[in-house]
């Protein structure tokens, strides 16, 4: 079952591939647009959808559902009957990791005697 759903989800994925390649932009007629007066224009109504444009929503619904039946499937096969709400909460750990010293770290010190005009602010 999950080769069959698998192989109508890589089919549905190439042909709304091929079928967006196809179609034609919204931009082509944007020459004609000016002078014109095309019915199908940029900046103009562009009426209803036509063949293309439907078989890819169908297409694009086909494959959200098979994406759906995938995760289902994978979800079952996992063998994990609990949601993500049913998992207890884990206990928050408050120890504090101890310090070594109170000391902090110091720089050694420099054998270059400093100059008369420092980059250090006073």
């Amino acid at each position: 079952m999950e080769q069959i759903i698998l192989i109508v989800h890589v089919l549905a994925a190439l042909a709304i591939i091929g079928l967006i390649l196809v179609q034609q932009g919204k931009g082509a007629d944007m020459g004609a647009s000016f002078g014109a007066g095309a019915s199908q224009t940029l900046f103009g109504s562009s009426g209803s959808g036509n063949v293309l444009t439907r078989a890819t929503a169908i297409l694009a619904t086909l494959f959200f559902a098979t994406s759906l039946a995938l995760a289902y499937v994978a979800k079952d096969r996992s063998g994990i009957d609990e949601d993500i709400i049913d998992v207890p909460v884990l206990e928050e750990s408050r120890e504090v990791a101890p310090v070594p010293s109170d000391e902090l770290p110091v720089a050694p010190e420099s054998d270059m005697p400093a100059g008369p005009e420092s980059d250090i602010p006073q």
